[in-house]
């Protein structure tokens, strides 16, 4: 049951016990159409939104192959933080980092998404531990484009803005540093000089030496360099 080699986490809530299988579903939106003479055609489209699925054990003791990244904590705890993602309606960090027993990073999973819905399980086959098997949904930032349009005495222009995800601070001209203070994460220091908090792996692959091995684990204090745009 031991869980090395995965660590799972929701938002910046590391799962104890990494759960045993990942499901991830990439919906298609292609559409076949059948055309008069030429029989069916496939047309390609942008896919939908990704489903994740799993589920989880959340203990109610210390076992010795649990992880925690600030000592042991009950299930309730666990259970709490879920439904505030539920109830608190904003999109979050799904990832997983896998590795070899060496130690030797493999791919990750790096993705926004929503809590959907979760079920918990009692079972007294599984002793005093829950079983929750969650269901996630990728997130895409969305809003509003806006077309300012002037006239002259020639002809109409009209001007289209791009789309932006959210208001945040230029990116910077020329490389900086950045001191982390506590509560910070790649992502939101991403959203902070360049707008856009997906853009977290630029800082990440500029800082590999000083980060580590995990993206997700940045430490009050430390100096990190910010790339140029």
């Amino acid at each position: 049951m031991a869980n090395s080699g995965y660590d799972f986490y929701l938002g910046k809530c590391l799962l104890p016990i990494a759960p045993p299988k990942l499901s991830v579903k990439v919906n298609n939106a292609n559409e076949t159409v059948t055309l008069i003479n030429e029989g069916e055609i496939n047309i390609l489209k942008k896919a939908e939104l990704t489903d994740i699925e799993f589920e989880c054990r959340i203990p109610q003791e210390k076992y010795p192959f649990a992880v925690y990244k600030s000592g042991f904590k009950g299930a309730d705890y666990f259970l709490d933080y879920f439904e505030s993602l539920k109830t608190g309606m904003k999109p979050f960090q799904f990832i997983v980092c896998r590795k070899r027993p060496t130690g030797k990073r493999l791919f990750d999973t790096n993705i926004r998404v929503a809590m959907e819905d979760y079920k918990i399980t009692e079972d007294a086959q599984e002793g005093f531990d829950v079983l929750v098997k969650i269901k996630l949904k990728q997130w895409r930032d969305y809003g509003t484009k806006t077309v300012d349009i002037s006239f002259n005495m020639a002809k109409p222009k009209a001007s289209i803005e791009p789309q932006r995800e959210s208001v945040g601070s230029p990116a910077p001209a020329t490389a900086q540093t950045y001191t982390v203070v506590k509560g910070d994460c790649l992502w939101n220091i991403a959203k902070k000089f360049y707008g856009n908090g997906s853009k977290y792996s630029i800082i990440y692959n500029a800082n590999r030496s000083v980060v580590g091995g995990n993206p997700n684990l940045i430490y009050p204090g430390q100096v990190l360099t910010i790339p140029a745009a």
